[in-house]
């Protein structure tokens, strides 16, 4: 596999949050089509590790490369291959809907069709709303958008189903499943697994 290929590597990893060790000695490899599954209790560091493969905190041991390359280290292009959704949507309350596509989308140089991706949400009725008034479950699927405003090779989301209906979940499924077809790699925070990435490749539990 050729660097600019090359997938998420983690060794030796520790990882730990407020001075305490949560995580020891993990390892572990993604590859095109590969999908990683984390789970554990509350406060056994599924956030915390999810930030340390995204290059979001140091890793308290070890080491995470992406690309062959240490991920604090990337650079701003090579850092564009990874999308990041967390427990926050990462939107601006006092833009609607539709403006926080349009800017994520002029951030990441897209041209993915906003109108599309609003049915396929179910945001249509709701686009020149602003984020502040909308449902907790809207404002998940809004921020969820942001994984195909982008062309991130690699998805780290971190409980991708929280506030979302059935419709919503099955949703996140069929994107994780055809980011994977497509080559892509994702690792996954969830308390509902088996909804996931069809039983993902790999399950790290903590």
């Amino acid at each position: 596999m050729s660097d600019e290929n090359a997938g998420l590597i983690a060794a030796d990893l520790g990882v730990s949050r407020g001075g305490r060790l949560l995580i020891d000695g993990l390892s572990f490899e993604l590859e095109a089509g590969d999908a990683a599954l984390v789970t554990g209790p509350n406060g056994s560091g599924k956030t915390s590790l999810l930030r340390v493969l995204a290059g979001l905190a140091p890793p308290a041991a070890g080491s995470v490369k992406w690309a062959a390359t240490e991920v604090r280290q990337l650079a701003p292009e090579a850092r564009a291959g990874i999308a990041y959704r967390g427990h926050l949507n990462g939107l601006k309350k006092d833009l609607t809907v539709r403006e926080n596509l349009e800017f994520h989308r002029a951030l990441n140089g897209s041209e993915a069709p906003i109108d599309e991706l609003l049915v396929t949400l179910g945001l249509r009725d709701v686009a020149g709303q602003r984020l502040r008034f909308l449902s907790a479950g809207q404002r998940r699927r809004a921020g969820l958008a942001m994984l195909k405003l982008g062309e991130a090779r690699l998805w780290l989301l971190d409980e991708p189903l929280t506030n979302l209906d059935i419709a919503g979940r099955r949703l996140v499924a069929q994107w994780i499943d055809e980011h994977l077809d497509a080559g892509g790699m994702a690792a996954i925070a969830s308390h509902q697994p088996d909804q996931l990435a069809g039983g993902g490749t790999l399950s790290i539990e903590l």
